[in-house]
């Protein structure tokens, strides 16, 4: 039996069919291979019997203390599994984002015991192809960014105390902790399971909202895509007024225009290109405030090693 406590943190949201056999495994996990350990149910204002299925597995076992923490109106993933985080007090810490039990239990002490090769976080993705729109989103986050770990699908993770407080010391205002966990400086590793039960995962109304709205925050805060997009766009524009405006000096000079136009068309092209140069200082100001609230850090360091003296 391990000595370390550890702490589950589960995400709880209208799971009714998948909770049982989820919740279940995890506890029989828990219970066999540790000493001490607490799983911590975060309801995301649940409209379905959610909750009752926790209660009543919990009920039944004494090995395992169990939590119900219940969000006072739908939050979303992130900011209910920070909750839940922030309440845990194990060594370590296991995140689950949802309840989707397609793995064997095994995998679950597969990425704790990586954990002990010195990985403050490790994440198991399922080794089957992802949907198409996570497929794209991820391609674009890890292209777009220059983090020294790349993000990928992911079931559950565990954090070491370390990697908690860690993440705890950053900009808690970061909306996506897989980038804060990318971000933090501290090593860590991805383990690919064999998926052995397949689930037809259904997100209700709200948190296809959410995730869809997530994603596109993350895009924009955590990668260059949209700063270049908006540069390279405002570098076309200034371009194109440039261009009217030697058009128009040529008119100028070779033809006979009407009064007043070459003057028009020479004031609209300055003018045009000053806003842009205007748009492309604030492009840059935004992206350094953004750098500054989302990706802020005084350092970070993977270790510390002390060689020799006493």
């Amino acid at each position: 039996m391990e000595k370390n406590f550890i702490s589950a943190v589960i995400y709880v949201h209208n799971s009714s069919e998948r909770i049982e056999e989820f919740l279940g495994g995890v506890m029989r996990t828990l219970e066999q291979n540790f000493e001490h350990s607490e799983i911590i149910c975060v309801n995301d204002c649940s409209d379905d019997d959610s909750v009752g299925i926790v209660k009543r597995i919990a009920s039944k076992q004494k090995a395992v203390s169990v939590t119900v923490l219940n969000m006072s109106y739908f939050h979303g993933v992130e900011a209910s599994m920070n909750a839940g985080v922030d309440l845990a007090i194990g060594d370590f810490v296991f995140e689950f984002d949802a309840a989707m039990p397609d793995f064997d239990r095994q995998e679950i002490m597969n990425v704790y015991n990586k954990s002990l090769e010195g990985f403050d976080i490790v994440s198991a993705s399922p080794d089957k192809g992802q949907r198409m729109s996570s497929g794209l989103f991820y391609a674009v986050f890890n292209r777009y960014t220059d983090f020294a770990y790349k993000i990928y699908t992911e079931r559950f993770r565990v954090l070491s105390r370390r990697a908690v407080n860690r993440i705890s010391a950053m900009s808690r205002s970061v909306p996506y902790r897989k980038a804060a966990y990318a971000n933090c400086g501290l090593k860590t590793a991805n383990i690919k399971y064999k998926v052995t039960n397949e689930f037809d995962f259904k997100e209700d109304r709200r948190e296809r909202k959410y995730r869809r709205t997530l994603a596109v925050d993350s895009i924009i805060m955590f990668t260059e895509l949209g700063y270049r997009f908006s540069v390279t766009m405002t570098m076309i524009m200034m371009l194109i007024a440039v261009s009217v405006a030697l058009y128009s000096a040529v008119v100028y000079i070779f033809s006979t225009p009407v009064a007043g136009w070459t003057t028009t068309i020479l004031f609209m092209s300055f003018a045009f290109f000053g806003l842009f140069g205007i748009l492309t200082i604030m492009i840059k100001y935004l992206q350094i405030l953004v750098d500054l609230v989302f990706r802020r850090k005084k350092y970070s360091f993977e270790s510390i090693e002390k060689i020799g003296g006493r």
